[in-house]
């Protein structure tokens, strides 16, 4: 049975997720090092876009090199 969206908005969202879990890092800390590579955003913000699992490719990407995160296994 072919995936459907919300299927793959969970699997998005549990890559990350799991990236910042493996890191221990928070929302709060996520934000900071965000605003480090000049992507400004709210921990609000961040954490709805996470929960709900809906967000860009770019926005994956600058969570992932501001985490320091070089490689993703899916």
């Amino acid at each position: 049975m072919p995936k459907t969206g919300k299927d793959w908005e969970d699997q998005v969202k549990g890559l990350l997720k799991a990236e910042l879990k493996r890191r221990n890092i928070s929302y709060a800390e996520l934000v900071g090092k965000l605003a480090d590579i000049g992507v400004m955003d709210s921990e609000p913000n961040v954490r709805n876009k996470l929960s709900r699992g809906k967000f860009t490719a770019v926005f994956l990407i600058q969570c992932l090199e501001a985490i320091g995160a070089s490689e993703l296994r899916l």
